[in-house]
């Protein structure tokens, strides 16, 4: 973690309105066997107007993109450890381990599109990862790669998604936002 305390606070549940309360419900983390609000969610309800609409922009990214799951959490993964955001990098792991990524994939996304094991695919949307978080463009010979196989909403979901979790991990870094309990340590 870059900061070993939050810079803010999650709001506490005594502090909860109850139009919060309704929001952090839509996040899977209430009720009566359900686990708590992750610490995202409860830091970003500080700002329920953001929460809310960023809430439907992340739903999108996160289940219901065009792209598949395996690559999704590739992408996901691969910028969250180019940013240095061990608390996305962390949730992902779990997710990524949910459906279906190795332990030695995970390690391998911290090494790059470059690193030995990967096949021209996966390689191809590491690139794209890695071009995007330092230039902000995906170059022609790694789009034209993607393309191959690709839809072009399968593309855009891909460029959104990077998007989405680069600002994600800028926010989770500037705000401190604390590993929730149980979450695994980002490979050193």
């Amino acid at each position: 973690m870059r900061l070993a305390k939050p810079r803010l606070e999650p709001l506490d549940e005594s502090e909860w309105s109850d139009e919060v309360r309704e929001l952090l419900g839509q996040t899977g983390g209430l009720g009566s066997s359900a686990r708590k609000p992750f610490h995202i969610f409860t830091t970003l309800a500080r700002h329920p107007a953001l929460l809310k609409r960023w809430l439907v922009f992340g739903n999108h990214v996160l289940f219901k993109s065009t792209l598949p799951a395996r690559e999704r959490e590739l992408a996901i993964l691969r910028i969250g450890w180019l940013c240095r955001a061990e608390y996305e990098f962390a949730q992902h792991m779990v997710i990524g381990k949910q459906i279906g990524l190795s332990d030695q994939e995970i390690r391998r996304v911290t090494k790059g599109p470059d690193e030995p094991g990967w096949s021209s695919d996966d390689a191809a949307l590491l690139r794209a990862v890695d071009e995007l978080h330092a230039d902000a463009f995906v170059s022609d010979a790694t789009w034209q790669e993607l393309a191959k196989r690709w839809e072009p909403q399968q593309l855009v979901d891909l460029l959104f998604t990077v998007g989405q979790y680069n600002m994600v991990s800028m926010v989770l870094n500037s705000l401190g936002v604390q590993l929730d309990e149980g979450l695994p340590r980002m490979p050193a």
